[in-house]
């Protein structure tokens, strides 16, 4: 199933969707059932699956369900009404680079030091870095942004994976924001081409490895549309990553212990041309199959 955080009449409340277009609110069905975690911790200490915790809550309380389509409406014109927010909120978000082929050659064109990335595309130990606080963090429908000392910036979209008792729990779409100005003058500027205010947006829900099927092999779409007009679209399949989730997983805990519900980010294979970046007011969508679409506003910070 898949899992959502909403304001309603001033109070977040945390839902569940259980057929198509309908949420029923289990915060409403039982006030302990705050958010992501609280039911993740549930599920651990009874060993049963997040479904099955949540099937529990609709069956003994009587939640009040909402549309979908109305949240999405609402969250997108800022309408009054209930409103998507962030589906959870982690306490990291970590992301894993040059995990397509097509982003490897990507960095060599961009990089005076091209060497670099052929050397990790195929090596045991993936790149994988610190990427958002959540603090840097944007929800469905929020902003995202390009630094002002940015001569070239692009959304990344990104199968992003939650990690709980150190498995991955569950996924969701991620957009990892990106200077390819600053990363291509200096590798080693890595961080400050990374690691910014609003630098990542993840949303608009979580959802379960039952719901997502096969995660190796999910579409993944970006639109691009500035004026109301679309400037770019791209595709991509998670089948096209050399590496896998648990693989980025495995290594990401290697001696570095992540709290629960750390957040990653696998990397891109959909990349706009190179004389393509983004201007402040551009609309980015990133659609995952099974999961769904994270829409987000640039704006310069």
């Amino acid at each position: 199933m898949r899992y959502y955080q909403f304001s309603f009449r001033g109070e977040s409340h945390f839902g569940v969707e259980t057929s198509d277009d309908t949420l029923y609110d289990l915060t409403a069905a039982n006030p302990q059932a705050t958010d992501l975690f609280a039911l993740l911790r549930a599920a651990s200490l009874m060993g049963v699956s997040l479904d099955h915790v949540a099937r529990q809550v609709i069956d003994r309380g009587m939640p009040n369900t909402f549309s979908l389509e109305e949240l999405h409406e609402n969250s997108a014109e800022g309408a009054a009404g209930p409103r998507l927010e962030l589906p959870f909120r982690p306490p990291e978000v970590w992301a894993a680079g040059v995990t397509y082929e097509n982003s490897m050659f990507e960095r060599q064109a961009e990089s005076g030091t091209p060497d670099v990335y052929g050397k990790v595309y195929k090596a045991d130990r993936p790149e994988v870095f610190f990427k958002a606080t959540p603090s840097r963090l944007s929800g469905p429908y929020g902003e995202v942004g390009i630094r002002a000392d940015s001569s070239w910036d692009v959304p990344e979209p990104e199968l992003a994976f939650v990690l709980f008792d150190g498995r991955v729990a569950g996924y969701t779409c991620g957009n990892d924001m990106s200077s390819r100005s600053i990363e291509g003058e200096n590798p080693l500027y890595l961080p400050q081409a990374k690691i910014y205010d609003k630098s990542c947006a993840i949303g608009p829900c979580f959802a379960t490895a039952e719901a997502v099927g096969d995660p190796k092999n999910l579409a993944i779409r970006l639109t691009i549309q500035r004026d109301g007009e679309e400037v770019f679209n791209g595709e991509t399949s998670t089948s096209a990553m050399f590496r896998d989730c648990e693989d980025i997983a495995n290594w990401l805990q290697r001696h570095n212990a992540v709290p629960d519900g750390t957040t990653v980010v696998t990397g891109t294979g959909v990349i706009p041309p190179p004389d393509f970046t983004l201007a402040e007011g551009d609309v980015v969508n990133v659609e995952i199959e099974n999961i769904g679409r994270l829409t987000n506003t640039v704006v310069v910070v």
